[in-house]
């Protein structure tokens, strides 16, 4: 994929605190050096301090559900980081259940779950 400074500085620009912060911490270990830095740039320009930025890091490898590459699952019904792993049912017509599958769940989508 090409590299382009211009769309990837719109895209942070775009996005909300909470967003960028997932971004650095959860999902850190598969994203480009550049665009960390990046990231990084446009939350201190925010106002947010490294010390949150390090909080949430701490916080998410306690609570997180990662793959092998050091990644954090992403919830089945948002993009935050998963913090639990469920069993449901794929439903027919919406009521019907037909094929057991796995969720993955967020913090706001486990108590909804």
């Amino acid at each position: 994929m090409e590299w382009n400074e211009q769309k990837v500085l719109l895209n942070i620009r775009q996005a909300e605190t909470d967003d960028l912060l997932d971004r650095v911490t959860a999902y850190r270990a598969g994203m480009e050096t550049d665009a960390i830095a990046m990231i990084e740039q446009e939350l201190h320009r925010r106002g947010v301090p490294t010390a949150e930025i390090e909080a949430r890091q701490d916080e998410y490898q306690r609570k997180c559900l990662f793959h092998e590459d050091g990644t954090a699952k992403k919830c089945s019904y948002c993009r935050k980081p998963a913090v639990a792993e469920r069993t449901g049912w794929l439903k027919l017509f919406f009521f019907l259940p037909v094929i057991p599958r796995r969720t993955l769940c967020c913090e706001d989508h486990v108590a909804k779950r």
